[in-house]
């Protein structure tokens, strides 16, 4: 079982919207058989047979074993991943684009960027589980708490300058062998804290 799969296909990521298949495979960290589901969800087996079916042809959940059980055969399932992450490219059509509107000071221009690194290292780590191979990645998870917006706007200026001098002293166009990366960073109020202005 993976950590964590992106899922990249429409059909897929309706499948794992439903709110019963969603419960389906929450129920699911753990193999269990349709039998047994139906008895943890309080659901007739028949309707929780079909839903892992629909779960297993979209590839969110697999066959764990197969047991004997006098003349019938029960399968148990498992999710193929202890969580799920829907990356933009199920929506490609309307998907966000950071490049379209350009604006640092944007939250939707930050919520665009978020979506692109989810569709490019989430396209990277399908890719690197089919090869079974790993990414190479890094990120950094820090709070700051300001004192005042100013204190706020003196951080962003230290911090964009510290970014753009680290990118001008390691980028190198020419490098034959190079392999380009993306850096973003990202500014946010954490929710449910008092607005700031």
């Amino acid at each position: 079982m993976l950590d964590l799969a992106v899922i990249e296909e429409p059909a897929a990521a309706e499948a794992s919207l439903d709110p019963l298949r969603a419960r389906i495979l929450a129920s699911l960290s753990e193999p269990g058989s349709a039998a047994a589901l139906a008895v943890r969800l309080g659901l007739p087996r028949q309707k929780v047979n079909y839903h892992l079916k629909e779960l297993e042809r979209h590839g969110l959940v697999e066959l764990a074993e197969e047991r004997r059980r006098g003349n019938l055969t029960e399968r148990v399932y498992r999710a193929t991943a202890r969580s799920y992450v829907i990356s933009p490219l199920a929506l490609a059509a309307v998907s966000p684009d950071p490049s379209r509107s350009p604006d640092q000071l944007s939250a939707r221009w930050l919520v665009a960027l978020g979506a692109r690194l989810v569709q490019e290292v989430g396209a990277l780590v399908t890719g690197a589980a089919r090869a079974h191979r790993r990414v190479a990645t890094f990120g950094i998870d820090a709070q700051v708490r300001f004192a005042n917006p100013a204190d706020r706007s003196a951080f962003v200026e230290e911090l964009s300058a510290a970014v753009a001098d680290l990118v001008g002293r390691y980028h190198d166009e020419s490098a034959p062998d190079g392999r380009t990366h993306r850096v973003v960073v990202a500014l946010h109020q954490v929710p449910g804290t008092p607005q700031e202005h």
